[in-house]
């Protein structure tokens, strides 16, 4: 029998991140992000699937990594409009229980701030992409604004809390270069508010042959 936080966290939190990451708006943030993937996909923090109508035509398949049961049922009517396969292959991004070099691209988009051990993630990232396999992120993180990242690194533990383990103060950039990848691309952007979780990077980063 699920307390309340487990509740919360399996039946509650999963529609709340539905229907804020989910929407149109965030659509329109999320599908520059996804441009250039193809081939088999490898995505972590699948969610209730939001990404599914953005995947580019290029796209065979997609394993994804999700490990909530509510969040998956959500995905379903996504999965089930769309043309691209869809398979759920484990339920941990520290550990994916796949086979080695078996991803042409790896997507994660707002996830590597919740994720407990995000080098450890990295790592599996680098294990399943394929050499010359690319990994594609969206996500929000640590503010060049000092004073934003202040109230960030203040407010982290009650996100956790109340978002699933979310950190607010991430810097993404230097977690993706110190896991060895270069960068093909890469940007910061900020989008509405408040300040603390509008910080947002994206881009693509390229693992070594």
């Amino acid at each position: 029998m699920l307390g309340w936080m487990g509740f919360y966290e399996e039946r509650v939190l999963p529609r709340v991140i539905d229907v804020v990451l989910g929407n149109r708006r965030m659509q329109q943030v999320r599908r520059p992000s996804l441009a250039g993937l193809s081939g088999t996909v490898v995505e972590l923090g699948f969610g209730s699937g939001p990404n599914v109508p953005l995947y580019p035509a290029e796209v065979d398949r997609v394993l994804a990594v999700e490990p909530s049961a509510r969040a998956r049922e959500l995905a379903q009517r996504r999965i089930a409009a769309s043309s691209v396969e869809v398979t759920f292959v484990g339920l941990d991004g520290q550990s994916i229980p796949i086979d080695d070099r078996i991803a042409d691209c790896v997507l994660s988009t707002w996830t590597l701030c919740t994720i407990p051990d995000v080098d450890a993630a990295l790592a599996e990232v680098k294990r399943v992409l394929k050499p010359g396999g690319r990994f594609f992120f969206l996500e929000h993180g640590l503010s060049t604004d000092p004073k934003v990242a202040r109230w960030q690194h203040r407010l982290t533990p009650i996100q956790r809390k109340i978002a699933g383990g979310c950190h607010l103060d991430r810097d993404i950039e230097k977690i993706v270069r110190d896991a060895g990848f270069g960068f093909e691309r890469y940007t910061t952007f900020t989008i509405g508010r408040p300040k603390v979780m509008n910080f947002m990077y994206t881009g693509v980063a390229t693992k070594a042959t």
